[in-house]
C-alpha cells in the first residue's frame, strides 16, 4: 500500500489511523457507564441524556462541529480554560480525534446498550445476593456478557471515526499533515485539476477499511459469544 498509495494519500490513511484508534479508545469507558445507565437505572433527565447521546446521529454533521468549535476552541467556555493548562483541541489532530469519537459514540452505546439489556437482571440480583457490590457484580456477571457487544461498539465507532467529514473539518479544518484525514484528502483532492486518481485510491482505502470492520465485528462478536457459551 505504500507503493500504491503517495505521500500525501498515505499521510492521510496514516492520520486517519491515529484518529480513529485514540477516538475509539478514549470514549470506550464513558460509552460503557452511559450504556449501562441507560439500560439499568432510571434517574430524572434519562431521556434527556438519551437524546442527547443520539443527537449526532440526527444532526447534520456540520453543526455538531460548530457546537465543538463553540465550546472546544480556544474562545470557547471549556476550549479556553483547557488552552491555558496548554490542551488545546481546534486545529490540532487531537480536535479531530474529538469530533470523530462525538459522532461515533451513538453507535457505540446503542451497541452497548442492547448487549447490557440483553443480560438477565437476574443473574446481577443472584451475584448481589451474594453480597457482592454493585461494582463486583457489574465487573464479575455484567462486562463479561456484555463483552461481545462491548467489542462491536468499539469497532463499529472505529469504522463510524475513519469516515467522519463534517464535524471533523468544521472543527480542525483541513491542514494537510495534522488534520487531514481520508475522507477531507479526497475533497480536497477532487477540488484541484487531476487530483481524481488520488481521490479514487483513498476510496478503495475507505470502502477496505470500512468492509473490514464489519466482518471483523461479526466475527469477533461470534467467537467471544461462544467462548461466554462454552463452546
Amino acid at each position: 500500500m505504500t507503493n500504491w498509495l503517495g505521500p500525501d494519500e498515505w499521510s492521510a490513511v496514516a492520520l486517519s489511523l491515529q484518529v480513529s484508534f485514540w477516538a475509539t479508545l478514549v470514549s470506550l469507558p464513558l460509552g460503557v457507564f452511559v450504556a449501562y445507565a441507560l439500560a439499568r437505572w432510571n434517574f430524572p433527565g434519562k431521556q434527556l441524556l438519551n437524546g442527547l447521546v443520539h443527537l449526532p446521529l440526527i444532526l447534520p454533521p456540520v453543526v455538531t462541529g460548530y457546537l465543538l468549535l463553540l465550546t472546544m476552541g480556544t474562545k470557547g467556555p471549556i476550549g479556553g480554560l483547557l488552552a491555558e493548562a496548554g490542551i488545546v483541541f481546534a486545529f490540532r489532530w487531537t480536535g479531530a480525534a474529538l469530533a470523530a469519537g462525538v459522532m461515533a459514540f451513538p453507535l457505540m452505546v446503542r451497541a452497548i446498550r442492547l448487549s447490557i439489556e440483553a443480560v438477565d437482571p437476574r443473574l446481577e440480583q443472584a451475584g448481589a445476593t451474594l453480597g457482592a457490590s454493585p461494582l463486583w457484580v457489574f465487573l464479575t456477571v455484567t462486562l463479561p456478557m456484555t463483552l461481545p457487544g462491548i467489542l462491536v461498539g468499539a469497532i463499529l465507532a472505529f469504522a463510524k471515526a475513519m469516515g467522519e467529514f463534517g464535524a471533523t473539518i468544521t472543527f480542525v479544518s483541513n491542514i494537510p499533515g495534522q488534520t487531514r484525514t481520508i475522507p477531507s484528502a479526497i475533497y480536497a483532492f477532487l477540488q484541484v485539476p487531476g487530483g481524481e486518481d488520488s481521490a479514487l485510491k483513498l476510496v478503495i482505502v475507505s470502502i477496505v477499511i470500512a468492509m473490514s470492520a464489519l466482518l471483523l465485528s461479526e466475527i469477533v462478536s461470534r467467537r467471544v459469544a461462544a467462548r461466554l457459551e462454552g463452546r
